[in-house]
Order: C-alpha cells, then sequence, then structure tokens
C-alpha cells in the first residue's frame, strides 16, 4: 500500500530494488557471496537512503576482504563495519537535515573462506526450512524481545542509524546446518507482518520463490514494503 519502497536488496554486486532477480553459485573456498536485504526506518526521513548506502558500503566492504581471515577476525571486521557505517549515516545527517534521523535494518547470509555465516541487526530475519521444519535463525531486536513481552512490537531497538547510540551486530557460523534439500529465506518485516510462519512454510514446502512469497503479502494487505530472498541448497 506504500508509495515508496524503503527496502532494499543485495545479491552479490547486484543492488535491487522493486525487481525480480535470480541466479546460482557453486561453493568453493575461495569464492564468496553476499546476501542481504535492508529496511529501511519507517517513519524516519529517507530511509531509502540508508539501506541503499548500508548496502552500498557493505558490498565493497566484503568484496575487499582479505583471504584466509579467521572466523574471530571476520566477526571483528563486521563490528568494526557496523561502526563505520553507523558514523557515515550519522554524518550524511549532520549535514543535510532532510537526512537526520534515517536508518536501516540488515540481515544477511554470507559464504566466505568456505564457511557460512548470518548476521543480524534490526528485525529483519533469516529462516531455515530443513526436513519440513521452519526455523526463525535471527532474534528480531524488538522492543518486545527485549522486555521478554508475548506480544509483538514494531518498534525495534537496534540498527543502523535511525537515533539507535550503541548499534550492535548478532552474527553466527551456521556451516553444519547447510544441507542439500535446505531452503533459506531473508526478508524484511513487510512478509512477517502479513504472512504467518505456517503459511511461509507451506509456500517454500511448495518451492515457491521469492516474488511468489511477496505477492502472498500483497494479497494479505501489503500494508508495507516486502522484499524476500530465497536460497535453495542442491
Amino acid at each position: 500500500m506504500r508509495t515508496n519502497n524503503e527496502d532494499m536488496i543485495l545479491i552479490g554486486s547486484e543492488l535491487l530494488r522493486n525487481d525480480v532477480y535470480k541466479t546460482s553459485f557453486t561453493t568453493k573456498a575461495d569464492n564468496r557471496l553476499l546476501l542481504a536485504i535492508a529496511d529501511g526506518m519507517g517513519g524516519h526521513n529517507c530511509g531509502e537512503v540508508a539501506s541503499e548506502d548500508s548496502l552500498t558500503n557493505l558490498r565493497f566492504f566484503f568484496d575487499d576482504l582479505p583471504l584466509n581471515m579467521t572466523e574471530g577476525d571476520l566477526r571483528q571486521a563486521m563490528d568494526n563495519w557496523l561502526k563505520s557505517m553507523c558514523l557515515a549515516v550519522e554524518a550524511k545527517g549532520k549535514e543535510d537535515p532532510i537526512y537526520r534521523g534515517m536508518g536501516t535494518t540488515l540481515v544477511a547470509f554470507l559464504y566466505y573462506g568456505g564457511q557460512y555465516y548470518w548476521v543480524n541487526c534490526g528485525d529483519s530475519r533469516l529462516y531455515r526450512l530443513h526436513q519440513g521444519e521452519l526455523t526463525q535463525l535471527t532474534t528480531d531486536h524488538s522492543l518486545s524481545n527485549v522486555l521478554g513481552l508475548k506480544t509483538h512490537s514494531s518498534q525495534i531497538v537496534n540498527c543502523i542509524g535511525g537515533g539507535s547510540t550503541e548499534s550492535y551486530i548478532d552474527m553466527a557460523n551456521i556451516t553444519g546446518e547447510v544441507e542439500s534439500g535446505d531452503t533459506f529465506m531473508l526478508c524484511s518485516d513487510g512478509l512477517t507482518d502479513m504472512v504467518a510462519d505456517e503459511d511461509v512454510q507451506a509456500l517454500l514446502e511448495k518451492k515457491a520463490d521469492a516474488d511468489m512469497l511477496c505477492e502472498a503479502a500483497d494479497k494479505a494487505g501489503g500494508y508495507d514494503n516486502v522484499s524476500v530472498i530465497t536460497i535453495r541448497v542442491d
């Protein structure tokens, strides 16, 4: 229902918004792949700028990582990137009031050094469908989760920019959880706020692609921008 799309998708080197894109990737130890979704902060100025800037910056950062970094070094590098990105978003807001207060979430799926990782900052999500069971791998950085409330809150307490003073990244190595036949799904909350997890699972089990999942959110009301990446492991 929104006229302005503040989401942004990154598939390797491709930045996407309001588009459909399909590709394949062969996992070799010296290859690397970055898949990410950034959801510009609703209610803030220029969320679409924050999401695009963040994924553009992350793309170059990831491509420039040296070979053979340890897992600990990679985690430290991601922490350093987040700090620099938050400073960049804040600086842009100081330079031009139109950008003041803008922010974005980030969820990403990485293949680096023969290992698989996920990264999360905010309430965009990563799911895994494995042998008929759908599991959310990321944790929402929302007010309800922080306070331990059972009711869902759309207010997030951690993001890139958006006035967050102590942003942080969750990161996990999931190499042992990537198996042939699995499906992984990254999405902005425009999907999960409109389509229940059991319905998402049913669609994924029917081999629904990202576009079909977005259509399901639209048919359910489409109150927010919706972006989805599906990853099928062969």
